[in-house]
């Protein structure tokens, strides 16, 4: 892609992106298909010392360096799409009001949105709303020198290949497959794997893994698994492996926020990660997350690297992300108290005991400011983290948990109002309630999951985590939601300080229900299963509590002027409810239980009783809100005087949705070069 092109774009954007509304902060962005963007504040950044705003702008530029690597991990053709896209919306002369125009705007901002042509959830395959004889005209239309042409390709095989990945509803139809009793690898279009099916990536790892250490690294973390010569084999993530020309981009801003490093412990930690990069060894990735896990005195801090692994159905290959923040001091004190107690959590599970930790340790706990978002964290970003993921790591060394207050409080200002609640709670009651107390059950909730519920509990020695396969994400997200819904009504939170009444856990109870049986449907389409892990979690522990407490009445759906509400009845016996099945999803896991996982999960936490769920998608629409919500980042400038020495870290808003994601794909796509 010409910088003279997107730039000319820039110039045309810039007029609509405001910031503003009188001088109140404007939060709002964009809206389209199901996707609302909104703006954060970045409260504080202003009072950091110049030495911390410099380490902030090159974390920053580091991070942003990232954005081509996790876009190509979604899919192989997604940065083709992409960079094509671009160069039609940004040289188009016609008519931009026309039919065509308007949805290949909407499809490339999904795009954008999601990292490719899957939904960021549901990982279907986004659905274009203009034609395919409007696209392949303007494809023709273009010079060869603004298009992503391999070597040797000719337009016309181009635009071929172009029009079976967008338009072919049947190629590549879902990034991400966990259905049961299918090949996963390769009825996913992810690009994780290519020429390999499931039964020979399983038997490769098995063939590799040592099941004696006690100390395993992370398999697969950081490579693509291919076949070569008839052979399986990794190609890893590395500088001068896959993905070189980004890692090298990211490696040279990691060196230059070295120099304003905090301590010697933040020094030492970003100079391992700078080898693991290098090297793309895991037992140096284990180092560098040990080192990180143990550095907890500085303010600003960071995740840049290959984390999570739901963008793979097997749970092993980390989507890249980055984030970068600082810590709020005062909105830390909550997650202070929560994590130096977090023995008495522990000592009070009630999971079997040898399934529990008997000697918890480091686990430190902050609430943080985001002042970016990155790779798998943007625009879509969740609101805690807790990490490293390595149950070794964490059980010898301890983990850092955070919780990102600045997104949750964008969430809040925009979700005031909607009249959500009203339509979908079952009386003024549980209205009231939330009202009243879910601010504060919210946060403890993300608090208690990410800072506890992660970090607890113990595998069985020789038991790996990836004997749960497809089901592994889905059980672990419900085994931090269980540990957290558990300790939510213990007197203890009251004894703290954190809680002033002993009802507020019930906010998010009722919460929690009501989304996990009725108000999640809103995000899926109709005939559709509950795919996502995170949905799944919530539906399996809803449901399960719903079925096993009917004999008590403990939750019912209540038919109400036409309308369907689910009611909690008895808040103790719910209580008592979601510790029997921490219990059983703790046992799962620690045993590596994979049938009774997969019971657990495909019994709960996936079918979808498709009369309620007419009725849900029927009610929310008159709401006019959007299901998902994302966010632009705000941008950083460097101020320097006339010897070009930096004197400041300038932070503005002003930037649009469009507007940044074409100058991210001006500045930041070393992978498209």
């Amino acid at each position: 892609m010409k910088k003279t092109l997107i730039a000319a774009a820039l110039v045309a954007l810039a007029s609509t992106a405001t910031m503003a509304q009188g001088n109140k902060f404007d939060y709002n962005v964009d809206r389209f298909a199901d996707i609302q963007v909104l703006r954060y504040q970045v409260p504080g950044f202003e009072q950091l010392s110049l030495s911390q705003k410099k380490l902030v702008y090159y974390l920053t530029e580091a991070a942003l360096q990232g954005r081509d690597i996790l876009t190509d991990q979604n899919c192989k053709y997604n940065l083709q799409v992409r960079q094509t896209l671009e160069a039609i919306y940004t040289s188009y002369k016609g008519n931009k009001n026309s039919a065509d125009f308007k949805g290949l705007e909407k499809y490339l901002k999904q795009v954008w949105f999601a990292n490719g042509i899957h939904h960021h959830y549901s990982k279907d395959k986004f659905t274009p709303e203009f034609s395919q004889k409007f696209f392949d005209a303007r494809v023709k239309a273009l010079p060869k020198s603004k298009l992503p042409l391999a070597k040797g390709q000719t337009k016309s095989s181009f635009i071929k290949v172009m029009d079976r990945v967008i338009f072919d509803k049947n190629f590549m139809a879902k990034s991400v497959n966990l259905a049961a009793g299918q090949d996963l690898i390769t009825t996913s279009a992810n690009n994780l794997y290519e020429g390999v099916t499931q039964k020979e990536v399983e038997a490769y790892y098995k063939s590799i893994k040592d099941t004696t250490d006690k100390t395993p690294i992370s398999y697969g973390l950081n490579a693509k698994v291919v076949k070569e010569n008839g052979k399986v084999v990794e190609k890893v993530y590395k500088v001068g492996g896959l993905y070189s020309a980004a890692i090298t981009k990211i490696v040279a801003n990691l060196k230059e926020a070295m120099k304003y490093a905090e301590n010697e412990g933040q020094k030492a930690y970003i100079q391992k990660l700078i080898d693991f990069y290098v090297t793309g060894s895991l037992r140096t990735f284990d180092e560098y997350s040990i080192l990180w896990a143990q550095e907890t005195k500085s303010d600003v801090d960071f995740v840049n690297g290959f984390i999570e692994n739901y963008g793979d159905p097997l749970s092993m290959t980390g989507s890249w992300e980055g984030m970068v923040n600082f810590r709020n001091k005062a909105a830390s004190e909550r997650t202070t108290l929560v994590s130096s107690n977090a023995q008495y959590f522990e000592d009070a599970s009630p999971v079997d005991s040898r399934f529990k930790k008997q000697n918890v340790k480091g686990v430190s706990a902050k609430v943080i400011t985001a002042a970016i978002l990155a790779g798998d964290s943007y625009p879509s970003t969740p609101i805690g983290i807790n990490l490293p993921n390595s149950n070794w790591i964490r059980s010898q060394y301890g983990s850092k948990s955070v919780t990102i207050e600045n997104i949750t409080d964008a969430y809040d200002e925009v979700a005031n109002g909607t009249g959500f609640n009203d339509e979908f709670a079952y009386s003024d009651v549980e209205v009231e309630l939330m009202k009243k107390y879910l601010t504060l059950a919210d946060k403890l909730h993300t608090d208690l999951h990410e800072c506890l519920g992660h970090a607890s509990g113990q595998m069985l020695p020789g038991v790996d985590v990836g004997l749960l396969k497809n089901y592994r994400s889905t059980l672990e997200e419900g085994r931090a939601d269980l540990f957290a819904l558990y300790h939510m009504a213990d007197p203890k939170l009251i004894e703290l300080g954190i809680f002033k009444d002993k009802d507020t856990y019930k906010a998010e109870y009722y919460k929690y229900i009501m989304n996990g049986l009725l108000t999640q449907l809103t995000r899926i389409e109709p005939g559709k299963d509950i795919e996502e892990a995170h949905m799944r979690n919530r539906k399996f522990v809803s449901e399960w509590c719903y079925q096993h407490g009917k004999a008590d009445n403990v939750i019912e759906y209540v038919k109400r002027d036409g309308k369907t509400y689910v009611r909690i009845n008895d808040y103790e016996k719910l209580h008592e409810l979601f510790g029997k099945l921490l219990a059983e999803v703790q046992r799962i896991k620690s045993e590596g239980d994979f049938e009774a996982g997969k019971a657990l999960v495909e019994t709960y936490g996936v079918k979808v009783d498709p009369e309620i769920h007419k009725e849900i998608l029927e009610r929310y629409s008159k709401l006019d809100i959007a299901p998902y919500k994302g966010f632009v980042n705000p941008s950083y400038t460097l101020v320097k005087d006339k010897k070009g020495n930096i004197t400041d870290v300038k932070i503005t808003y002003g930037e649009g949705y469009a507007q940044q994601m074409l100058r991210y794909s001006r500045d930041y796509s070393p992978l498209t070069k």
